[in-house]
């Protein structure tokens, strides 16, 4: 299981939120009492709270530093 961090930018995969397949930073993790992490998920028009791991994949970084370039 992949483990995210505050600030990391990750993709949401789930498709019941109106925020799958979007890019969004991590602004908070949680323990659950069971030892597993749950994030929240930011994204430019809203939150996903309560996000298990296996429905976060790291997003493409690459893709954003091409498009600082051409800027």
């Amino acid at each position: 299981m992949t483990e995210f961090e505050k600030d990391d930018s990750v993709v949401l995969h789930d498709e019941h939120s109106e925020f799958d397949g979007e890019t969004g930073t991590v602004t908070q993790v949680m323990e659950t009492m069971f030892g597993d992490a749950t994030y929240t998920v930011s994204f430019e028009e809203g939150q996903e709270q309560g996000v298990p791991a296996d429905q976060l994949t790291a997003a493409d970084t690459d893709a954003d530093a091409a498009v600082d370039d051409e800027e």
